[in-house]
């Protein structure tokens, strides 16, 4: 005697971790485009400090010295990711799927999974490429990852970047290693807000940030930066949903997001990034 067995599907889907983004820690959006495409921001030089020339005998006819012209040259921004996705989702098979094949679901889906982790990895690169500190890549151990980012806070400190609101952003790896050390204790007395930022500790007052390696450059080490060094302007971003639209029996699903991330020039001193010779598994501690 043959018997069938039932096959039950339940109202719930098996969806990816994804990590929420962090990068609203490491960057700014002080700048307004607005009507605009691309935006000039000014950078204006300074004059030297000298010797006043009390008794008027100098070379200059000016007891103040030699009269210095200021340049004011500027840095322009142009935002050039203007990034689309598009989806459709036919009528019968969000009915035949219990209803978990629908539009809005699947829009939160593709923005979690797909639309931030893109941003975020863009973001990431263009800090670490125009950083103003790079130093030789290092290999990163348990024994030597303190000593690094002292370096770092220190080629800050003498940048004269501000000490508050600096946040360090490491992997996974690194931050194993950051745990090995026995030279590093890591501050847990992280305020509730923070920690749903995405604060994990602080560290010689800053920020411990952790990103999962496949949202960073390869070879990423660690970055220390300051959010004033980073502009990051999200755009637009349009997100639709069409029900019924011509042609399509179901939801149309359309999304558009413009955004790009710069570094200033005069706050490039900003951001130490330190990179690895060789990607480095979570198991060496070197120490």
């Amino acid at each position: 005697m043959s018997v069938e067995l039932v096959t039950k599907f339940q109202h719930h889907v098996d969806e990816l971790f994804k990590n929420e983004s962090k990068r609203d820690l490491l960057t700014n959006q002080d700048f307004d485009w607005n009507g605009a495409h691309t935006i000039r921001i000014y950078k204006i030089t300074t004059s030297p400090m000298t010797d006043y020339d009390r008794s008027g005998t100098g070379e200059n006819w000016s007891r103040y010295g030699a009269v210095a012209a200021l340049s004011a040259t500027t840095q322009e921004m142009t935002l050039f990711q203007d990034r689309s996705f598009t989806f459709a989702i036919d009528k019968l098979d969000e009915n035949e799927t219990l209803q978990q094949l629908a539009a809005a679901s699947a829009l939160a889906r593709q923005l979690r999974e797909v639309v931030v982790p893109e941003v975020d990895s863009y973001t990431y690169a263009a800090m670490a490429t125009n950083a103003g500190h790079k130093p030789a890549a290092v290999a990163l151990t348990a024994g030597n990852i303190y000593g690094e980012i002292l370096k770092a806070s220190e080629a800050l400190d003498d940048s004269e970047v501000p000490e508050t609101n600096r946040v360090l952003l490491v992997t996974p790896a690194v931050y194993a290693l950051m745990k090995s050390s026995k030279d590093i204790t890591l501050d847990s007395d992280v305020g509730q807000e923070q920690r749903l930022r995405g604060v994990i500790g602080i560290l010689d007052g800053a920020a411990v940030v952790k990103v999962p390696a496949i949202r960073l450059p390869a070879k990423f080490g660690f970055m220390l930066s300051h959010p004033s060094a980073t502009v990051c302007p999200l755009k637009l971003e349009d997100y639709s949903i069409h029900n019924n639209p011509p042609g399509i029996s179901g939801s149309l699903v359309e999304g558009r997001i413009c955004y790009d991330a710069f570094v200033l020039d005069n706050k490039a001193k900003a951001i130490y990034y330190q990179a690895q010779p060789a990607t480095l598994s979570s198991g060496e501690d070197g120490g």
